[in-house]
């Protein structure tokens, strides 16, 4: 299979991702956005230890690194999202920024 397909698909879901974080406002399409970008990035990472064919099947090893630091990120990032929504009653991303403004105006 030549290089160029799966780096077609890697780019197609990372612009999908990239819309998604600059076009939604939802948390949880947020993060399914951060997602989508990071599969992409191990997608490239994959094919081009592919292509390479030196057996040290290193951007596999990279691939995992990344699918652990996602899962710790979705981790994190769903803390964050409940702890919002039972706060506040949403998980808006532009009104949880309005709330830490509305804060930092309070303290001063």
């Amino acid at each position: 299979m030549p290089l160029v397909l799966p780096l077609l698909l890697a780019v197609a879901l990372f612009c999908i991702g990239v819309y998604g974080v600059l076009a939604r406002r939802n948390a949880i399409t947020l993060l399914i956005s951060f997602e989508l970008m990071l599969n992409a990035v191990n997608l490239n990472l994959v094919a081009f230890d592919a292509w390479r064919l030196d057996g040290l099947a290193t951007g596999q090893t990279l691939a995992i690194f990344v699918i652990t630091l996602a899962a710790a990120e979705i981790g994190l990032g769903l803390a964050i999202v409940l702890l919002l929504f039972r706060g506040h009653g949403h998980v808006d991303a532009d009104a949880a920024r309005d709330l830490v403004e509305q804060e930092k105006g309070a303290a001063t």
